[in-house]
């Protein structure tokens, strides 16, 4: 029975990571346009950071307080 050269288990080698490699990228180009998601403006952003910190004032002497204050500004 004739030994088994080493250049063909390393060609063996090389060409099965060439195919996972291979897999492994057709997979990622088919999926990368689905993980990206389209991400807000900084505008955007900071309209939904100040709605979520500041607080309707229901109180009408508060609120003619407040633009009264705002008039003097």
């Amino acid at each position: 029975m004739p030994a088994t050269h080493p250049i063909i288990i390393l060609l063996i080698v090389v060409g099965a990571t060439a195919l996972i490699a291979l897999v492994a990228f057709i997979i990622y180009r088919v999926l990368r346009p689905r993980l990206k998601e389209e991400k807000p403006s900084e505008e955007e952003i900071l309209q939904d950071e100040m709605n979520r910190v500041l607080e309707d004032v229901d109180d009408p002497e508060t609120a003619k307080q407040i633009s009264d204050y705002k008039e003097d500004e």
